[in-house]
């Protein structure tokens, strides 16, 4: 037996922990199997199934039979009953019309005379070998003006639109108006006057960070110079198998 056989290992506490309470479970006290036996148990009874009739020829109708009226103990009544039939079919040979489908009214006497009798018949076909025009495709000629060929025209005059060359508005010289030429400053022939103008705000130089302000700071909040009653919090779960850390202390 060597030595590596021999030696004991320790024992890891993480290997001998048992189940925890709700992994047990307690029998039922609800019905028959499975009961508690530490618990009184009441009787229990069950529904058991129908039976097959031992006899094969019972067909016997039950309480709810209906019995027929006409049915007695001396057997059937004999009073005669009747009953209504449905319509029958026409049939088509024998389609014979009525006294009301004949019109003797409408019917000429015999031996008199006719008076003639006119219908409307329907448009002639067009054909393509009578292009006729019309009497609304003719257009008598225009009596206004003086292209009328029949008749005494009066002299008729137009008016032109207004020429830009010769015309009263006609600028010969070519020369610019008055609002042409720019007005001069007069500052170039008098004496000018001091001007001053308007700058931008400068800001002083220094640090651009946001301050806060008085009301940022919450003064009542602050218990380091106060005593307090001592606080816990709750921490991770660590694992049980990870080697806690040893550190070595040198004198």
């Amino acid at each position: 037996m060597s030595k590596a056989e021999g030696e004991e290992r320790p024992t890891i506490a993480a290997k001998e922990r048992g189940p925890g309470p709700s992994r047990y479970c307690l029998p039922q006290c609800v019905g028959y199997n499975g009961h508690d036996t530490t618990k009184l148990r009441m009787p229990a009874y069950s529904f058991g199934q129908r039976l097959e009739s031992m006899f094969k020829s019972e067909c016997s109708p039950g309480p709810g039979y209906f019995i027929n009226s006409r049915c007695t103990r001396f057997g059937k009544d004999g009073t005669p009953v009747y009953s209504i039939l449905g319509r029958q079919k026409d049939f088509t040979q024998f389609m014979t019309p009525s006294p009301g489908a004949y019109y003797p009214e409408k019917v000429h006497p015999q031996g008199e005379k006719h008076a003639p009798a006119y219908t409307m018949g329907t448009r002639t076909r067009y054909r393509k070998r009578d292009p006729t025009p019309s009497p609304n495709s003719y257009s008598l000629p225009a009596m206004l003006g003086s292209k009328v060929p029949n008749r005494f025209a009066s002299a008729a005059y137009s008016m032109a639109g207004r020429g830009l060359t010769g015309g009263f508005a006609e600028d010969l010289a070519k020369t610019p108006g008055p609002g042409r030429y720019n007005a001069i400053t007069p500052d170039t022939y008098i004496r000018r006057n001091p001007a001053y103008s308007m700058l931008g705000r400068s800001y002083l130089p220094g640090d651009s960070t946001i301050k806060p302000g008085p009301g940022a700071y919450s003064p009542e909040k602050v218990y380091i110079n106060k005593t307090s009653a001592p606080k816990f919090s709750m921490g991770i779960r660590h694992s049980e198998y990870i080697t806690p850390l040893i550190v070595e202390v040198r004198d």
